[in-house]
């Protein structure tokens, strides 16, 4: 077990703090597939807590290999053995179910800087976990409204068999005008994609969207660049992001994506997030670190105001969302998901660089749909 409260620049180090008063337990994905997203996820949370200049929070680090037997397995030990006031950190909607569930039931708060399965945002909604990224459908309905402005009308689209998966092909659909030239779920994990491109190429589509996040992405996209498949490609950002894009390199060029944070959102949280950031870890952010840099702000500004001990004064300080985020206008919804604008973005390279530019916004103050099933 690693025990961290440290300022961003001593994550090599670990330390425990016998004095620390409020106890964080972030379990993220830092090894295996996808642990780029984790890590960034968690310098993010770190750099804020460094920003923050306080000395009593204890951040406990534990890696669950995108695995929900040992996010579970994590979990217990940090709520039963650590006791632990607030979780946060889980990437994969498959492991946030395995674990939020059972951590808020036992009085725990959980703030999600990504994961936003359907499930936990209607029926399966509660009082103590916040999610401070999205639900997860917001970006794919984003994507589907961009391709009705971008006059598209017979997508082929493609996504993980995993709750965020389906959730995506959902919002994608919620939004979307036009027909569907074919609808696949592929293997989570997967790294050959020559099937689906193969059904894409025989399938009439005039547009591809798909949501592949971490290395699935890159192995798509260099695949379907190989393969002289010229039809435009619309995705979230989870396939377009900082990390991402540097592998894919050029196959990504002039790709629309839809993301609610861009590093060109102009507002001064965000230029400074992104110049410390910049300067701390030596790489432009993530929409991952973003997201794990406003968890963190998040959780600061309702310790301000009061102690999770007070769970009822705790929990209205962190509804209440009174900080500075890198997105600018931030508030929850009654489900405790985020209302906010959500962008559509273009992939230009700077220098030597590939990255991100807005071009519009693909749906402005944006809810999600599931809120009206909530009944906190």
């Amino acid at each position: 077990m690693k025990k961290l409260l440290m300022g961003a620049a001593a994550l090599a180090m670990s330390a425990t703090f016998a004095s620390a008063e409020v106890k964080v337990g972030m379990i993220t994905t830092l090894s295996g597939g996808g642990a780029g997203l984790g890590i960034d996820v968690r310098d993010g949370f770190m750099l804020a807590i460094a920003q923050s200049g306080r000395d009593d929070i204890e951040v406990i680090i534990e890696d669950d290999q995108r695995k929900p037997d040992i996010a579970v397995q994590l979990s217990d030990k940090l709520i039963q053995s650590e006791r632990v006031d607030v979780m946060t950190g889980i990437i994969w909607s498959n492991l946030a179910m395995a674990v939020v569930p059972a951590a808020v039931n036992q009085n725990v708060f959980y703030l999600s800087p990504n994961a936003g399965p359907s499930a936990l945002a209607g029926p399966g909604c509660h009082k103590n976990y916040f999610n401070v990224a999205w639900q997860n459908d917001n970006l794919h309905e984003a994507a589907g409204a961009y391709a009705n402005s971008a006059g598209y009308g017979n997508s082929f689209i493609l996504a993980p068999n995993y709750p965020a998966g389906k959730d995506a092909l959902t919002g994608y659909k919620r939004f979307f005008e036009g027909d569907l030239a074919g609808e696949i779920y592929t293997k989570l994990g997967q790294t050959d994609y020559a099937a689906e491109i193969a059904q894409i190429r025989a399938s009439g589509a005039d547009s591809v969207f798909f949501f592949l996040p971490g290395g699935m992405g890159i192995s798509f996209l260099k695949q379907y660049a190989d393969s002289g498949v010229d039809l435009p490609l619309v995705g979230p950002a989870f396939s377009f992001d900082q990390g991402i894009l540097q592998a894919v390199g050029d196959a990504a060029m002039g790709v629309v994506n839809t993301s609610q944070w861009s590093k060109d959102i102009d507002n001064p949280t965000n230029a400074a997030f992104v110049e410390s950031f910049q300067a701390e870890y030596g790489r432009l952010p993530s929409l991952y670190a973003s997201q794990g840099f406003d968890t963190a702000n998040l959780l600061i500004s309702a310790l301000e105001k009061a102690d999770p001990s007070d769970a009822d004064a705790f929990r209205a300080a962190l509804k209440a969302a009174e900080f500075d985020s890198t997105r600018g206008d931030f508030a929850f919804g009654d489900n405790h998901h985020p209302i906010q604008d959500i962008y559509a973005r273009e992939v230009i390279k700077e220098g030597d660089v590939f990255t991100n530019k807005i071009i519009g916004v693909a749906l402005e103050n944006h809810a999600d749909a599931y809120a009206a099933e909530c009944k906190m």
